[in-house]
């Protein structure tokens, strides 16, 4: 069995091993980081040789890291992140290479209709219809995303919504509400199949799928990192959310994120009912100061952060231009039409 896994801002580990009688066997830990004395990795490999096959990776790590010789320097690595790579190789998980990508990126749409969309196309890719695709959004509308189970009323102001011709509209993941003007906030979706995520906790699983997007902000010149659960932040505050949606009865899973690229703080405020325990938990004593438009950061044309940022996933994972089929797009408007677009929906907590 093999197991790969990227540590976030770290280094790739790969794992090979045999599962025999319940246990690991012929355990060997290999990757590109940095160890230091040259005997640890032998140490690792043998506080693995042997441990129970059903040891999550917390308990695999807890053996890894009390078998290190005293004085052990890890660079790029972390005991957790081979433990995370032992469970990859057990449950057969894929890599992003595995796959042939598809990039969809097109015209304007409704904030309804892009709501219907993730869920669409990420159900296609459970059923083996489609590839996996990283889909990139562009907006017709101002809008508000509201979070699975958030309150309606508690997140929107709907007089100020309507006064600044705002949607409101309900996503199928969790997470919190997002303010959206076109042109001024990136979004993109991820529909992957579950196999890429074998090993992961629902929390790993973040880190993992957002790990392209660090680097091509890398590449721009923003230092970024993952920050738990679902955010993505510079020394200068977050710039972005991320949500998750697992098909139910498995096969794919949904990842999408919004970014800022230059938001209208004091609308956003006047759409958004933030309240203080939301800020505090930010470290923050106004909302306007938790936005981080990118195009400050990057000095770039909003379009020229999305080319650069496909062009890093395109040259990490491969990545062909695509389409929503007919079928696909006839789907998602039905879906519009009788569920994302309706008050039902939409105040389904009120």
């Amino acid at each position: 069995m093999h197991g790969e896994y990227k540590v976030p801002g770290g280094k790739l580990v790969v794992v090979d091993l045999d599962a025999r009688d319940g246990v690991l066997r012929d355990v060997r830990v290999s990757g590109d980081f940095f160890l230091e004395p040259d005997e640890a990795i032998h140490a690792i490999d043998r506080a693995l040789e042997g441990a129970p096959a059903d040891l999550d990776a917390v308990a695999l790590a807890a053996r890894i890291q009390a078998a290190l010789p005293p004085g052990t320097q890890m660079y790029g690595l972390t005991s957790d992140g081979i433990g995370i790579a032992v469970r990859r190789a057990l449950a057969h998980a894929t890599d992003w290479t595995d796959y042939d990508w598809q990039l969809v990126h097109m015209e304007p749409q409704p904030p309804a209709l892009h709501m219907a969309l993730d869920e669409v196309l990420t159900h296609e890719v459970a059923a083996g219809r489609r590839a996996p695709t990283l889909r990139v959004w562009e907006w017709a509308s101002p809008a508000v995303v509201i979070g699975s189970f958030q309150s309606l009323r508690n997140e929107v102001d709907p007089a100020a919504a309507e006064r600044h011709g705002v949607t409101v509209v309900r996503r199928i993941s969790g997470g919190g509400a997002m303010f959206i003007e076109p042109g001024n906030t990136i979004t993109y979706s991820l529909s992957v199949p579950d196999a890429l995520v074998q090993g992961l906790t629902f929390a790993d699983s973040y880190a993992y799928l957002d790990d392209w997007v660090l680097g091509a902000l890398g590449d721009m010149g923003v230092k970024a990192w993952y920050q738990p659960l679902n955010d993505i932040a510079t020394e200068a505050g977050k710039i972005a959310g991320a949500a998750q949606k697992r098909v139910v009865g498995g096969g794919a899973v949904l990842h999408h994120v919004t970014m800022a690229y230059d938001i209208d703080a004091a609308k956003m405020l006047e759409v958004l009912r933030i309240g203080k325990e939301k800020l505090s938990d930010k470290g923050t004593r106004s909302a306007a100061k938790r936005v981080d438009p990118l195009r400050r950061q990057t000095g770039l044309p909003r379009e020229a952060v999305i080319e650069r940022m496909i062009g890093s996933f395109r040259g990490r994972y491969g990545l062909t231009e695509g389409k929503v089929t007919d079928e696909e797009m006839a789907q998602a408007r039905e879906l519009a039409g009788t569920k994302f677009g309706t008050a039902q929906w939409t105040a389904r907590v009120p």
